[in-house]
């Protein structure tokens, strides 16, 4: 066990306001890829800005709509992993106690609403919902890859997925709830990020400015691990449930 979940546990088991911001380190241990990662086969030759832009949209929308199409494909046949799992079990936890428990999340993957967690707040909108560019009418596509591309809505416009690409602005109401939780918060979880990509980034450094205790998780060292509490280095899905069991016994 590290040596710094010890001292960090009793603090998630009696912080009164917790926040949780994840990025694609939890989801990479599910098997999902990093976007850099996922240009592979035909689409190694593919820069990711070329797939991720309204612009590269609007050129060629059957490339794109098939780029994202096989991405969700793929994203549905993994499952979630023990961090997954042990950040929905903290929630179920710490509501119960009548405690706040807010879970924001840099993935678009949905493998936290998998496992079970509630009102997760999606700051790079997800794979499953995809918006028509005429209508703005918004479905929830969890069936086989599509048969045509791009996907088209009632309306005859095409549909689009509901990810936040390269020069769009993240959902407002999304990022005023994630910035009102870090700047609430007691206890602020930074887990599988880099903390380099803002302005995501920024939640953690609004809740150490707020006067948070912050605990990172991630492999790596980032740029704000000496301005936090405990930086522990290591998987999620084996450093979370260990911070449970010393924080809660179980």
């Amino acid at each position: 066990m590290d040596e710094l979940i010890p001292s960090a546990a009793p603090f998630l088991s009696s912080a009164q306001r917790i926040a949780v911001l994840t990025g694609a380190g939890i989801s990479t241990e599910s098997g999902i890829p990093t976007f850099r990662d996922a240009l592979k086969g035909h689409w190694a030759n593919f820069d990711p800005q070329k797939l991720a832009t309204p612009q590269a949209f609007a050129s060629d929308p059957e490339l794109v709509s098939r780029w994202y199409d096989q991405r969700r494909c793929e994203c549905a046949l993994c499952r979630p992993n023990p961090g997954h799992e042990a950040l929905a079990q903290l929630q179920e936890m710490t509501e119960a106690d009548g405690r706040e428990f807010t879970l924001i999340t840099q993935n678009v993957d949905r493998l936290h609403q998998t496992a079970g967690s509630t009102e997760v707040i999606e700051l790079h909108g997800n794979l499953w919902v995809w918006r028509c560019v005429s209508c703005g009418k918004e479905i929830e596509e969890k069936g086989p890859a599509f048969t045509q591309y791009p996907p088209k809505c009632d309306c005859g416009g095409n549909r689009r997925p509901g990810v936040v690409w390269f020069g769009e602005a993240l959902p407002r109401v999304e990022f005023a709830a994630a910035e009102r939780a870090a700047r609430r918060c007691e206890l602020f979880l930074s887990i599988g990020t880099s903390s380099v990509v803002y302005p995501a980034a920024g939640l953690i450094e609004s809740a150490i400015t707020a006067g948070a205790k912050v605990v990172e998780i991630n492999p790596e060292a980032t740029p704000l691990s000496d301005q936090v509490e405990w930086s522990i280095r290591g998987k999620s899905g084996e450093v979370l449930p260990q911070l449970m069991k010393e924080a809660f016994g179980n």
